[in-house]
């Protein structure tokens, strides 16, 4: 089993490759821990390489309405007026702290998220 550290967008491209080769691979057989290595490998450049920022923090309100059913008169808990939810889904407002922390108590959208908005 030769693996090395991915460096390189070379690298990493023949990883993915191998990967694919050995995708139907047996646990517990030197194939298959030749699958979780590269995959680990694979994990760890991607993370530092190929960073996934947080969404808008009005993207993940829009997602969490359209995922629950829930229709812009469901967010005036949190966010007040019917006016407001059309501010702030329209980006013409941002979001307060107080919005902030009712969005993530009451619809469990992360606050890391939300703070983009502020």
């Amino acid at each position: 089993m030769n693996i090395t550290p991915i460096k390189t967008t070379k690298d990493y491209e023949a990883a993915l490759l191998e990967v694919e080769n050995l995708w139907d691979a047996k646990p517990n057989t030197s194939e298959g821990d030749k699958l979780d290595i590269l995959i680990t490998l694979i994990e760890a450049y991607e993370e530092k390489n190929q960073p996934i920022d947080f969404p808008d923090s009005v993207a993940a309100i829009e997602y969490t309405m359209e995922s629950r059913g829930l229709t812009r008169k469901d967010l005036e808990i949190c966010i007040g007026s019917r006016a407001r939810v059309s501010e702030i889904l329209n980006h013409k407002r941002k979001l307060t702290l107080a919005m902030i922390k009712k969005l993530y108590t009451i619809l469990k959208i992360p606050a890391a998220v939300l703070i983009q908005g502020v």
